[in-house]
Parts: structure tokens; C-alpha cells; sequence
């Protein structure tokens, strides 16, 4: 065969008996918790002191580089990766940066804007990055909802921006999932709405194929969803079942199928969500929390489940902690048959793995206020507490020793996790990024214990559960999809592929709150799952649905026009939304009829919780550009109030601000009560009201104003169009009462020098004033468009 060559048996058994000799690869941290996912390194002869100072004598430090973050270190190719922040003002960004392991000299960033979230600065970069040890790709998730596939350097081979795709919602805290890398797949978890069956808000997961970012499955837990949250994944194998364990924004703790993400249990254990990140070992699972709990007014609690025991989808509880334990940040470190829990006040607690009795007669008190977890490694403990100190601690049967406090200069902040590999421990402060070990280190690491084995494969069973991959594709009018149907085993592994199936388009359900269901997709799909979407439908959503081996799955189709975009709500039912939109079920948004018969798109005011009072409702694709989209808008006032309304482009927003003056702190979402007072009059001739060009919430990247004192109930039209140049974007808009003459002038025009070069086109919406009994500021939309920049 043209490119082979043979090689004789001889040269291969000698190759073999070189590579048997060869070094072992360096160690890697590609899990935030470490190779056993539960913050215990096996490295020996690590430091019980150092110094950040160069000249300090037997400082113990290999090297520091001017980098900070909040998260833990990711040891992988040889090189340190981690997310972190960087710029003032309106240049302030995330980035991915990636050092050489071995000196800290800076290898590539990558940095990228944040947008369309309310996060505030000194929360940003607080997710994790995950490691592939097989292709050696890294995978980021940053606080606008960007979710990169990076290759060892730097290159971007995929990316999805989870906000405008899937309507990933994040709130003010900074409160995120980090990803995690099992297998082929890349899973992360969030608090979405976008639309059909994963309409309803709710805290889910999703998981991509690492190598293409085809999403693999979708898992709805069908929990209420209380808040964003930032519990990281573990995999393992639990009675020979290879399942992903963590907590959710919904107050539980859940076990799913990593290959499939089909629901195994759960446990819902506080009536807030859940930070922490879970420990398992074999079939034992240990979580804390530091929330209200179910049963009483205290706050806190560490658990133990037997995650083989389960009876109507529940796990035995083996033992509970009632001392109010408040773990609300820090997640747990497992070591030599002991659990170690750091709590909100830097208190340690240290407790019988397998009775849960507590082995100290009082915590140990190491700091004020903790964030980041403890790692054990060469029989000491190393740990953060946020108020710019870090520990080494020995642990002894009464509580710890302290070995070693170093104190930061100038108070900054320390909220990440150590990484540990060969001999060396990798942290940063928001300030710099520190490598420390004995210079002269030479003893070898113990070896990791082995984990538990699944369940042997058997290529010859039945397939119990169907696959169709990808299962969430977002096509063009007329374009085609291909679908792949496999056929797994209980354990998701593929025994068969189908290369042929009985496909439909089936009629959805009714969305919530209507009797009438949706079309059905409009399109062609053949017996071997090519799928053809009609031309003469610009939007539309539904499903593609296969039969084979007597098994059913279905994929997930969504079809959003190319610009120029006209959206008409004159054809679509009352009670329902556009199809093809992101966010803008009818839970959030509805299609009505106005008085003269006319139907404009209504922003609902029956709910006063953020991430329903508050949306963007995305009508296109994140990679739309240099465009310009017009609408008239209308908003009703309500005891006073007046809600925030306006337009999106490029991931630039374009409002009318309800508030009088501008004194509200923003991203505050504070709903009145019954006895709040009114707020001023528009007869205050010293309050007004403004148009608003912001884009990033949190810190005010871009927040540009003129005063524009609105009316209520009457119609205006908004325009916003975004000009993406070489190194800036020129960003214009202007709103005037909707019939009359445009004006010339553009009202606000911005440079950005650091600029959003794309983004899906949107309608915005904060409906404000509402009550438990009472409806709020009601927002409505008419006259959509969308259209190209001519150049």
C-alpha cells in the first residue's frame, strides 16, 4: 500500500523494549480536583514553606509570571493554562493564556469580550478550563457564555456561544459551570431557555463531540431551577454504570449517564443551589452545600449517598451532618479514609469518611473567608483563604499545624485551588501566577490507585437506547443535515450503527399555557437520515424523529434565515412565539392582538425572577455582523413603573431606560413590594429618563446615554447599526416616536476600540414593577427587521 512501509518483527520488539525504559510523561491536572477528581495529589517531597520574594533564602520558588486568576491552574502538554482577565475599563476582557510548565514564559492568549450579562468585574474568569490528555485540546467556558475548543496552541477549532444558541442565562453573583472531558465528549451544565422541550427554564446539561463540538445529547432533569451555580462534574464508575455526578442549580445532587444523558437519580438536598462539586469513591458519593436546608431554618450540610443503592430513582443516604455545616463554596477533599470540608468562614472540619463522625473536637480555624478548596499532597494540606493568604497545613488527629502562612502585599485577592505535578504546586493570586517546589526534588510520585471497572462490553448485545447525532442543529432555510443513528448498550456504549430508519417530522406539543400545538418541520428526510429543510419557510422549529431495532430518538432542528431578516407576527398564533428563537418562549414572550386586531410580540410581566423579568430574545446566529436591525417598541407603565426596553446587534444593546435619573445600581433586580411608595413623577423636572447604549452590564464597558424622557404607551422606533472595521466597531443608534420622519441624526454613536465583531441580532426586555398578584411593565414589539450594511 502507497505510503507504508514494512517493518520487520524483530525492529518492533526492540521499539517496544525502548519505549518500556523511556521516562514516564510528566504528570497532568486536566480535572480542577486533580487525576482522582477528589483534590488528592500522590507527589511526594513538596514544600512545607516558600516565599514569593527571589531573593529569599530556600524560598522554594521555581519561578512567578504577572498573570492572575481566581481558578485552578489546568497541567497539561507541558504547559499551564487557565482563564483570567485582563484590561481597564473599556478594554477589559477574558483571556486563555498558556505558559511553558517549566519556566512560565508565555506560550499564546487568547482574549475575547464579555458581553450580555449582568457579572460584575471582580467575578469574571471563575470557571475552570478541562484538558483532553487524548488530542491535548483545552475547552473554556467564559462569563458571556462562550464556550472554545483550543488546540495545545492556541488555534480555535471550534467554539458555540452558549448564551445566544441555547439561551444560557447568567446571573449577577458570577456563579458559572466549568467543563468537563469524559471520553468523546466535552459536558457542561447551566441554567437555560431556548425553545420546544427546552423552553422551560430550567438547570440542564449538555454534551458536545470534543473533536467537532456536535452536540451529543441534552439532559432535563425536569427540576425547578432556583439560580446559576458553579458545582464542576465527576465521572465514575458506580456498580458498573460510568455516570456524571453533580450538583444543579434546582437544590439537588444528580447522577446521568455521561454517554447519553439519561437521568439515573437524584437527591434534592437544600432549597438553594448547589456550588459544591462532589467526591466519589467507589460507590459513595460526598457533597456539601451551604444553603438553606430542607428540613430546618439552618444553613449547611455535608451527605453521603450510596449511589449503588437506589430505589425509585433515589440513592440511600448513609450519613448526614446536621451541624450546619455552611460549605457553600469550597467543595470537599478526601484523603486516608478522612473528609476534610472547608466552610464560607475558613473554618476546617475533618470527619469519618465512612460514619461521618466528626474526628475533631473544633473546626480549625485557618482565615476569615474561604472560596477556594483544599488539595492534599505529600501528607500536607495546601489551601486559600480569600483575604490574600495561603496555608500549608499538616493534619493531625486534634485539628492542624500550621507549617506555613504566606500574606500577599497589597490585599489581593486568592480564591482559586493549587495544581499539583511533578513536585511542583501551580496557583495564582488575581495579581500573579506562582510555581514552587524543591529545587532539587527527585522522588517519584505514588503510583494512583485504581478506579472501579464498568461493566465489560459486550459488542454483541441488543442496543437498548437509540442515539441521533447530532441531536441540536440549527440550519438555513433549504440547507440539509445528516444524521447519524447508533444504537448503545445500558451503559451508552455504540453495539450498532443504522444506516437506515423509519424518519418523521412529528407535530410537537402545545407550548405551556396553549391548546394549540406548533407546525410540524416543514422539509424532506430520506430512510438514511439526510434531512431537507423547505426553502419557503424562513423560520422554523421542530424535530426530526427516527424508529429503529423497535427503539425511537429524536434530533432537535432549528431553522434561522440568512440576513436580510423581516420577522411578521401577523401569521403566528396567539399565546406562541416565533419560531426559531432563542429565549423567547411563551413564558417570557407571547404573540397578542391589539385592540384594532393588529399582533405585536408581547414582553409578559407576571414574573418577577430575574431570568424571566429580564431576556434578550435572539432571533439569528451569534456569527451575524455588520448589520442593522430597526423595530418600534412600546411600553406600558404599571403603578409608576416604566420597564427597560430596546434592541440588540453584535452584542451591542440599545435601550430606553424606565428608571428616572440614574441613581439605581445596575444589575440590581429588586421587584417592588405591595407597600412600596411610587417612584417620582415625570413632572420631577429634575429626574429624566435616558437612552442607553451599553453592552456589558456588569461594569459598564460600553454605557453611553443622552436623555430621552420617554412616554409611556406610545410607539417609538429604535434603530441600531454596528459597523465592524479593522481595529474598532462604530456603533450608532436613535430612537424616534414610530409614524414620524426619521431623523438624521444619529441620537448616541460609539467607537469601540475594542469591538464586538458579531452576534445575534435581538429583542430586549426588563419588565419591572411586578407583584406576586400583579402584573408588571408590560413591553411590545412590531415592525422587525434586520438587514446587511452596505459597503
Amino acid at each position: 500500500m502507497p505510503g507504508l512501509r514494512r517493518v520487520n518483527a524483530p525492529f518492533i520488539f526492540a521499539l517496544l523494549g525502548l519505549i518500556a525504559v523511556l521516562p514516564a510523561p510528566a504528570a497532568d491536572w486536566v480535572h480542577w480536583r486533580g487525576p482522582e477528581q477528589n483534590g488528592v495529589s500522590r507527589e511526594k517531597d513538596l514544600p512545607d514553606k516558600w516565599s514569593p520574594d527571589p531573593a529569599a533564602p530556600d524560598n522554594n520558588l521555581i519561578w512567578k509570571q504577572p498573570y492572575g486568576c481566581r481558578s485552578t491552574p489546568l497541567l497539561m502538554n507541558g504547559r499551564v493554562y487557565f482563564l483570567s482577565t485582563v484590561g481597564e475599563g473599556a478594554t477589559e476582557q477574558e483571556r486563555v493564556v498558556c505558559l511553558e510548565r517549566e519556566t512560565g514564559k508565555l506560550l499564546w492568549e487568547h482574549r475575547f469580550n464579555v458581553f450580555l450579562t449582568s457579572i460584575v468585574s471582580n467575578r469574571l474568569g471563575w470557571t475552570n478550563l478541562a484538558g483532553d490528555p487524548e488530542t491535548g485540546n483545552v475547552y473554556a467556558h467564559g462569563t458571556q457564555g462562550l464556550l472554545y475548543c483550543f488546540n495545545k496552541d492556541g488555534k480555535i477549532l471550534w467554539s458555540h456561544s452558549l448564551t445566544e444558541e441555547y439561551g444560557r442565562v447568567s446571573g449577577y453573583g458570577g456563579r458559572l459551570c466549568s467543563p468537563i472531558v469524559d471520553g468523546d465528549l466535552v459536558v457542561i451544565g447551566m441554567l437555560n431557555a431556548s425553545w420546544g422541550n427546552l423552553a422551560r427554564g430550567g438547570s440542564r446539561f449538555v454534551a458536545f463531540d470534543k473533536r467537532t463540538g456536535q452536540v451529543v445529547w441534552w439532559n432535563d432533569p425536569g427540576t425547578q431551577a432556583i439560580g446559576t451555580y458553579y458545582s464542576v462534574p465527576v465521572v465514575a464508575n458506580i456498580n458498573g454504570q460510568r455516570l456524571l455526578i453533580c450538583g444543579g442549580g434546582d437544590g439537588y445532587v444528580h447522577a446521568i449517564k455521561v454517554r447519553t444523558g439519561e437521568n439515573v437519580w437524584k437527591y434534592h438536598y437544600t432549597a438553594g443551589v448547589v456550588n459544591s462539586s462532589p467526591i466519589v469513591d467507589g460507590n459513595r458519593i460526598y457533597i456539601c452545600h451551604g444553603e438553606e436546608n430542607l428540613q430546618s431554618a439552618d444553613r449547611g450540610k455535608v451527605i453521603c449517598f450510596d449511589g449503588a443503592a437506589i430505589k425509585d430513582g433515589t440513592p440511600k443516604v448513609i450519613w448526614e451532618n446536621n451541624d450546619a455545616v455552611m460549605a457553600g463554596y469550597t467543595s470537599p477533599l478526601l484523603a486516608d479514609g478522612k473528609l476534610y470540608v472547608c466552610d464560607d468562614t475558613a473554618r476546617m472540619f475533618c470527619f469519618d469518611a465512612q460514619s461521618g463522625k466528626s474526628l475533631w473536637r473544633k473546626p480549625y480555624k485557618y482565615g476569615r473567608l474561604s472560596r477556594g478548596s483544599p488539595v492534599m499532597a505529600d501528607g500536607k494540606i495546601y489551601v486559600f483563604e480569600v483575604n490574600a493568604k495561603f496555608h500549608i497545613l499538616k493534619p493531625t488527629a486534634k485539628g492542624c499545624d500550621e507549617l506555613h502562612e504566606q500574606f500577599f502585599p497589597g490585599f489581593v485577592e486568592t480564591n482559586g485551588t493549587p495544581a499539583v505535578a511533578d513536585g511542583r504546586l501551580y496557583f495564582a493570586t488575581l495579581s500573579e501566577l506562582f510555581c514552587i517546589g524543591k529545587k532539587d526534588h527527585k522522588m517519584p510520585a505514588d503510583k494512583v490507585p485504581e478506579a472501579p471497572k464498568e461493566t465489560p462490553f459486550d459488542a454483541k448485545a441488543d442496543p437498548v437506547l437509540l442515539q441521533v447525532v447530532p441531536a441540536d442543529v440549527v440550519l438555513a432555510p433549504g440547507e440539509k443535515a445528516a444524521f447519524t443513528v447508533r444504537g448503545l448498550d445500558a451503559n451508552g456504549r455504540v453495539v450498532k450503527e443504522y444506516k437506515q430508519g423509519e424518519w418523521t417530522l412529528p407535530v410537537p406539543p402545545p407550548p405551556p399555557k396553549s391548546k394549540v400545538a406548533p407546525a410540524a418541520l416543514r422539509g424532506t428526510i430520506s430512510a438514511d437520515g439526510q434531512l431537507v429543510v423547505a426553502k419557503d419557510v424562513p423560520n422554523q422549529q421542530g424535530y426530526a424523529e427516527v424508529s429503529a431495532g423497535g427503539l425511537k430518538a429524536r434530533a432537535r432542528v432549528r431553522v434561522v434565515p440568512p440576513l436580510p431578516i423581516k420577522v411578521d407576527f401577523s401569521q403566528i398564533p396567539e399565546g406562541h412565539t416565533p419560531d426559531g428563537w432563542v429565549n423567547c418562549m411563551n413564558t417570557k414572550f407571547a404573540v397578542v392582538k391589539q385592540a384594532d386586531g393588529t399582533k405585536v410580540l408581547k414582553k409578559l410581566a407576571d414574573n418577577a425572577i430575574p431570568p424571566f423579568a429580564r431576556a434578550n430574545a435572539f432571533m439569528g446566529l451569534p456569527s451575524m455582523t455588520d448589520y442593522t436591525i430597526q423595530a418600534d417598541l412600546k411600553g406600558k407603565e404599571v403603578r409608576g413603573y416604566l420597564p427597560d426596553m430596546g434592541i440588540g446587534a453584535n452584542r451591542y444593546t440599545l435601550l430606553l431606560d424606565g428608571k428616572l435619573d440614574d441613581n439605581e445600581k445596575e444589575g440590581d433586580i429588586v421587584p417592588p413590594k405591595k407597600d412600596d411608595p411610587k417612584p417620582a413623577k415625570d413632572d420631577n423636572k429634575d429626574k429624566k429618563r435616558f437612552l442607553r447604549l451599553i453592552s456589558w452590564e456588569g461594569p459598564r464597558r460600553v454605557y453611553e446615554s443622552s436623555q430621552f424622557h420617554w412616554q409611556p404607551d406610545v410607539w417609538y422606533t429604535f434603530k441600531l447599526t454596528v459597523d465592524v472595521q479593522k481595529d474598532k466597531a462604530v456603533v450608532r443608534g436613535k430612537v424616534w416616536p414610530a409614524g414620524e420622519k426619521e431623523p438624521e441624526k444619529w441620537t448616541i454613536v460609539f467607537e469601540d476600540k475594542t469591538p464586538n465583531r458579531e452576534g445575534a441580532p435581538a429583542l430586549y426586555g426588563y419588565a419591572t414593577g411586578i407583584l406576586a398578584d400583579q402584573i408588571g411593565t408590560e413591553i411590545f414589539y412590531n415592525n422587525v427587521s434586520v438587514t446587511p450594511n452596505k459597503k
